[in-house]
């Protein structure tokens, strides 16, 4: 069920609403949402299993696979994907503002009782979205609003609702799943407590790990400062809907051990034993799959973790990245090969550091088509500055360079670079504009960016090194923390627009359309996803060092988004 716009029935589509009717808007709407879970929860209402109504709402795919179609008088029709419900009321199915159009909430707790949908406060020169005495859906008013476009008064549907041709057995699965959908108790959830977890991999580094803690501790701590508990007075807007907006945080640290491949039965447990309601923060050294397969797994939204290497699977909706970190700068360098390259392209990376390798594979996979001849040079644990010499020894005129190392790997550099090669050195792996590269290179290296620049950056980092100091916290490792800090603050600011309704997937809806509003971003230019996205920062630059005996970058180009 795709609505993007209605009368006075299903939504209030076909009168738009102004463009800041708003906060007071968006408060309302929020409200209604409480309400829903509320009542819900008194009817012991609980979201039905995954099923072919699930499909549907989620997918646009009817039994069999076979596409949902939707049908507009007039128009061409929509299927799959595009015809599907959440495509515009969302996952949660509590409904969205885009731009000046409303999109109501189709849970079961509004379309089944009468009343407004969405209470409207804005000014009098606009008419409102619908009426207080909006008439409550029953299931053959509802799957005739579905097949007919025909309101529960009614009235017809706006013309941006599509209409579509269910079969009995597909509506009755459908109208059920809207009965029980984002209702029911939510885990880690409490009275007055909400709990998180953070999630510790084995091979994080133990000096950023520590410090990442220390922010994320400090500012559950400041945020608990201000909790009153029953004393504090609720928010109330004018259709006297009262909310309860503070509750307590609650910090789990989940300390991951062993292989890999263990770490999915360990965060099961963890899970068993201390529900959460999301994850935040985290950090890793190399591979992240096993957590953000969890967090998938388990309808667990699982937000910003510091690592540089992210899981890309365009279906998946609970974790969400700040970048695709190496990922990201692999198709930075692509940007600038040659096609077809001129000579081969030698990549040095160690065969046991998961991110330089997979880095190396996402390139050979970005230049493949542009005729590229790949050379890899894998070091193994035990190799160190004489291989590191001899796997560049053979570069010649025409060749590009392309190092994946760590910052003690590039301690341990020849002294000089090979005269004929172009060279590119992973920024996130080497330390950016602090790696340890000796004066040569350091003339000749083209460097991956995919930040901020420094001497822009250093204004944006104000308020968050500032509240570092404030509340006496080292400064260990400034990229993870102020990651850590920014993570921590779009949590914060995302469930105070949330007014109480405490829906996993309706946290990470709500992720999606707050980031871009903000203006503390921290290390990065600029934060934003639409729905679907789930990678906040797109792109980034090449840089070269300014003086080869200096740390000052300067940007070798324009900001590059592939």
């Amino acid at each position: 069920m795709r609505i993007r716009a209605s009368d006075t029935a299903l939504t209030s589509i076909g009168r738009r609403v102004p463009r800041l009717a708003g906060l007071a808007l968006l408060l309302a709407l929020f409200a209604w949402i409480v309400q829903d879970a509320r009542a819900a929860r008194r009817h012991g209402v609980e979201p039905p299993p995954s099923s072919i109504a699930e499909q549907l709402f989620r997918e646009g795919k009817l039994a069999g696979d076979k596409p949902l179609i939707g049908q507009r008088e007039g128009a061409p029709p929509v299927s799959g994907r595009d015809a599907a419900c959440a495509q515009c009321h969302r996952r949660s199915g509590l409904g969205a503002v885009e731009g000046r159009i409303v999109i109501p909430p189709i849970t079961g707790r509004f379309l089944f009782h009468p009343g407004e949908r969405i209470a409207p406060e804005s000014d009098a020169s606009h008419s409102p979205p619908t009426p207080p005495d909006r008439s409550a859906y029953d299931d053959a008013t509802l799957a005739r609003a579905i097949r007919e476009g025909i309101g529960a008064d009614g009235r017809l549907l706006d013309y941006l609702m599509p209409r579509y041709p269910l079969d009995d057995a597909a509506l009755r699965e459908l109208v059920g799943y809207l009965r029980g959908l984002s209702v029911g108790p939510v885990p880690g959830v409490g009275r007055d407590t909400l709990n998180f977890a953070t999630i510790v991999a084995p091979d994080a580094d133990p000096v950023a790990r520590d410090g990442m803690l220390k922010v994320i501790q400090e500012y559950f701590d400041s945020k608990n400062s201000f909790y009153r508990g029953d004393a504090a007075p609720p928010l109330q807007s004018a259709r006297r809907i009262h909310f309860r907006v503070q509750r307590k945080w609650q910090l789990h640290v989940w300390q991951l051990t062993g292989a890999p491949q263990t770490w999915g039965a360990q965060l099961d447990q963890h899970l068993r034993e201390e529900p959460v309601y999301a994850v935040i923060s985290g950090i890793g050294g190399g591979t992240w799959a096993p957590v953000h397969e969890f967090c998938e797994r388990q309808s667990l939204p699982c937000l910003f973790p510091n690592i540089d290497l992210p899981v890309v699977a365009s279906d998946d909706f609970y974790p969400v990245y700040f970048s695709q970190g190496v990922l990201l700068e692999a198709q930075l360098i692509t940007s600038r090969t040659p096609t077809p390259a001129a000579g081969r392209i030698v990549q040095v990376f160690r065969a046991d550091d998961a991110v330089g390798a997979a880095a190396a594979a996402a390139l050979r996979d970005a230049a493949k088509e542009r005729g590229a001849i790949f050379v890899d040079r894998a070091l193994r644990a035990a190799d160190g500055a004489r291989q590191l010499a001899a796997a560049i020894a053979d570069l010649k005129a025409g060749d590009t360079l392309v190092l994946w190392l760590r910052a003690a790997d590039l301690m341990q550099l020849p002294a000089a670079p090979p005269e004929a090669a172009t060279i590119y050195l992973s920024g996130a792996m080497g330390g950016l504009e602090n790696a340890p590269l000796a004066a040569a290179w350091r003339a000749r290296v083209a460097m991956t960016y995919p930040y901020e620049l420094p001497d822009i950056r250093r204004v944006r980092l104000n308020y968050p090194l500032g509240w570092f100091n404030i509340r006496k916290i080292p400064l260990v490792a400034e990229r993870v923390q102020v990651d850590t800090y920014i993570a921590c603050s779009v949590l914060a600011e995302t469930l105070a627009s949330m007014l109480d309704s405490f829906v996993r997937d309706f946290l990470v809806e709500r992720v999606e359309v707050m980031l871009s509003a903000r203006i503390i971003n921290g290390y990065y230019t600029r934060l934003g996803l639409a729905p679907g996205q789930r990678f906040a920062s797109k792109g980034g630059y090449l840089v070269r060092f300014a003086d080869p005996n200096g740390k000052r970058v300067v940007a070798d180009g324009e900001w590059i988004v592939p």
